[in-house]
């Protein structure tokens, strides 16, 4: 699975750090001043200016970001460059500069349109400090194979005291960097309250967005940074690097190293194509590792690939996550699974997580073997998989809609749609009843094409395998279906875009209501709502709808 590099639709994000970016985006909103919070030094750079000048209007412009970069900035203050214009350097917000949360340092653009910052490094650099928002700007870096840096980098060498609060990223498109957006840190002391919103990050080789922090500890949990939020943001078509094999490369958004983040109404697609070939980790769409509490929501994940035989998914929970969830999350034709979890260091640490209300669809397109939702590696327990809606078509048998293997324990499976055209509907392999629960799922294949890989003994009827091993029953009562869910787009419909995720809406009454109570029998807090959200009803159906 996909490892931390080293510092190496849209979504919401909290402010942390700057780097060098280019590339024009347009936001007329700020051609007028009163689009930022009165402040009490306002500084404009325009082409046409000259380093000479106050530089305190529009009239009397400073020329270069060098000139900036003389000035000790101040709570309130603003650097803003002439829209349309482009400037070439790197931006930096550094310790002795000092923003707040109520009165931020901003830099933005003025004028019409969003200014281009060009750099062959960071675009805009934010180390050791908070109190910066940054908005409306294009970042462009040199490009492959020559990338180097960030676009936007917040970093932190700080340990052991008060992490830099308030950073907000809003209105960027940043491309061409090694990486579009780095939030990160040396030590323990990384950045606190971080908002990217309404971003594009795209063409950028290890990834589009990515948090990190120093090497993990299961015995000793430690995070990095903190409260972060990313809401409606692209990451797409960010390749990854052939020549790195060290580490992951071309994931579209990486949360490590984090306590309490989330990512929604975002999207990942078109990733991860150059990534190293020989590389032990793939990379991913969304994904988090070495983090607590993380929610990924109201998202979507498409045509993700690996160029290697690892990862390639479109959704992950990785290595030493806990209380995080995956939900309400749309994967369709990714190189590995729409969804997974996944870890192999052996500890404790990797518990209380849940995937729920999830759509994924012909995922596998790549490694078919390890389905459309997998559980695999070892060490996880207490993993809650509930009310998702698999359908695995076109991959000759060998792709089942679930994957179940390692050394796992106390993961339960329940109300999920399972459908595949005459693959395993279900692989489990190496766990037995007391690892992994079964019930009220639906096994939903073409007639005479069902079966099921139970620990090397293939199914061929859920009674068999009910009767085999204690799956599908609930106090010696059976659970479980076999019916055909009725898809709204056909049997196994083939979804082609974000906007057809209701082709897999069940289009009859078949499987309505006869899902598990999971709130009246195990005390699950299930959430109001389906993947579409609609109410749902008690019992409620099975499937994310």
């Amino acid at each position: 699975m996909p490892r931390p590099t080293a510092a190496t639709g849209f979504t919401r994000v909290v402010p942390w750090a700057i780097a060098t970016v280019g590339l024009a985006v347009a936001a007329s909103s700020c051609a007028a001043l009163p689009h930022y919070a009165p402040s009490a030094h306002t500084y404009y750079i325009s082409p046409s200016g000259h380093d000479g000048a106050s530089g305190t209007s529009a009239g009397t412009a400073w020329q270069s970001l060098a000139r900036v970069q003389k000035v000790r900035l101040r709570t309130g203050d603003q650097i803003l460059l002439q829209g349309g214009a482009r400037f070439s350097g790197t931006l930096t917000v550094a310790a002795g500069d000092a923003g707040s949360t109520g009165q931020p340092v901003v830099i933005g653009s003025y004028g019409n349109g969003n200014a281009v910052l060009a750099s062959s490094g960071d675009g805009i650099d934010v180390h050791d400090t908070g109190g910066v928002d940054i908005r409306d700007l294009t970042i462009t870096g040199t490009g492959a194979p020559y990338a180097h840096g960030s676009g936007i980098n917040l970093y932190s060498d700080l340990h052991g005291g008060t992490k830099p609060n308030h950073v907000t990223i809003s209105g960027v498109d940043v491309s061409s960097f090694q990486t579009g957006i780095a939030i990160g840190a040396t030590g323990d002391t990384g950045f606190t309250a971080v908002a990217i919103r309404q971003a594009r990050l795209h063409g950028n080789e290890d990834a589009g967005l990515q948090t990190y922090g120093p090497a993990f500890d299961p015995a000793h949990p430690a995070y990095a940074n903190e409260n972060i939020e990313i809401e409606a943001v692209q990451a797409y078509d960010n390749p990854g690097d052939p020549s790195v094999v060290a580490h992951s490369t071309g994931s579209g958004i990486s949360l490590g190293s984090v306590r309490d983040a989330e990512v929604s109404g975002s999207s990942a697609y078109d990733n991860g194509s150059d990534s190293a070939l020989l590389a032990h980790d793939g990379p991913v769409g969304i994904w988090t590792y070495d983090s607590t509490g993380v929610d990924i929501e109201h998202d979507t994940a498409y045509d993700n690939h690996t160029a290697s035989l690892a990862d390639g998914a479109g959704f992950g929970l990785d290595d030493n996550v806990s209380s995080s969830t995956i939900q309400y999350d749309l994967a369709f034709h990714n190189d590995g699974p729409g969804m997974y979890a996944y870890t192999d260091t052996p500890s404790s640490i990797y518990t209380g997580d849940t995937i729920r209300y999830n759509i994924s669809d012909n995922d596998g397109r790549k490694m078919p073997r390890n389905g459309g939702l997998a559980v695999y590696g070892t060490y996880i327990s207490g993993l809650q998989v509930y009310q998702n809606t698999v359908v695995m078509a076109g991959t000759g048998g060998q792709a089942p809609a679930l994957l179940v293997t390692g050394s796992q324990n106390g993961i339960t499976i329940r109300n999920n749609i399972l459908a595949t055209d005459g693959s395993p509907v279900a692989t489990v392999l190496g766990l037995t009843a007391s690892h992994v629960t079964l019930q009220g799922n639906d096994y939903y294949a073409p007639s005479g094409q069902w079966f099921v890989i139970w620990s090397g003994t293939t199914y061929t009827t859920l009674a068999d395998w009910r009767t085999a091993t204690g799956e599908e029953q609930l106090s010696d009562q059976p659970t479980g279906l076999t019916v055909d869910p009725c898809f709204s787009g056909g049997q196994l419909p083939d979804i082609g875009s974000p906007a057809e995720a209701n082709a897999v809406l069940p289009g009859c009454t078949a499987l309505a209501g006869k899902g598990l109570d999971l709130a009246k029998l195990f005390q699950t807090n299930t959430g109001p709502t389906d993947y579409f959200g609609r109410a749902l009803s008690t019992p409620p159906p099975v499937g994310a709808a």
